[in-house]
């Protein structure tokens, strides 16, 4: 999978920004959404799984941002899409038996342009008729609902990409403004989705070896655990740590004669 360049300012941070199109139905709604990222500055399209791409229409509403389609990375899953950003926010239009991090319209514009500075980010949008799934969903970071009419709240999906990609070009126009800026929550980057997903596989395990969690109906437990962690945003080294105790731990089942075995 391509990866884009790490940039230094605000405005040039927007190529480091992403936005994500799960599954999209309909054609004409991937060149709405190219034409949107061209107007706000942002140039990096992933499609997952698109129904129908390349196609006529695509081009057609795309007017003169067609060169983003002809960029356009397609991949399979969202895994692939996200796997090497350092942080993800998902649209969400309802809300969630359990409440994630949620972000509003502008707070995700400022905190992609400040993170996008030293890694990618992606802004994840999903199916025209049902959204994201509840584990796409729980593979993000964050998510973001734009508050529209509650009476007609349905908004087209690239409607839905204009709204952010504006609030990231103001973002950025503003940070330029002022003193640079950086992420700096932490002195080490934050830990890759890529990575995160396999310390969950990982913790799985440990916990089912360490008989904390049924295997094979670990209920909700994975699913709050997510949300800690998405919450908290381990850095690279601090995920290393936390590998660690858990193989650790593993091994100690192993030595004990537990059930569970180290793979």
């Amino acid at each position: 999978m391509a990866k884009s360049p790490l940039d230094t300012t605000p405005l040039s941070a927007l190529n480091n920004v992403r936005v994500v199109l799960v599954n999209s139905a309909h054609p004409g709604n991937i060149g709405g959404a190219a034409r949107a990222l061209k107007n706000m500055g942002l140039s990096q399209l992933y499609l997952v799984a698109p129904r129908e791409f390349p196609a006529a229409n695509a081009v057609w509403r795309a007017a003169g941002a067609s060169e983003l389609l002809d960029s356009a990375i397609v991949v399979d899953t969202l895994e692939e899409a996200v796997a090497d950003c350092g942080l993800v926010v998902a649209t969400s239009a309802r809300e969630r038996r359990i409440p994630w991090p949620l972000l509003t319209p502008r707070q995700c514009g400022e905190r992609a342009v400040i993170e996008a500075i030293t890694h990618p980010v992606a802004l994840v949008f999903g199916r025209e008729d049902r959204g994201l799934t509840n584990e796409e969903l729980q593979a993000c970071n964050y998510h973001v609902h734009i508050p529209a009419n509650p009476e007609y709240s349905s908004l087209n999906l690239a409607t839905a990409v204009q709204v952010l990609a504006y609030e990231v070009r103001m973002a950025a126009l503003e940070a330029e403004k002022g003193e640079p800026v950086s992420y700096s929550d932490w002195d080490r980057p934050p830990a890759k989705v890529g990575d995160m997903e396999l310390y969950f596989d990982h913790l799985q395990r440990a916990l089912g070896e360490l008989g904390f969690i049924d295997p094979d109906n670990p209920r909700q437990t994975m699913t709050r655990l997510r949300r800690l962690f998405s919450r908290v945003r381990p850095d690279d080294m601090e995920l290393g740590i936390l590998r660690g105790m858990l193989t650790a731990i593993q091994n100690h089942i192993h030595r004990s004669g537990g059930k569970g075995r180290p793979d």
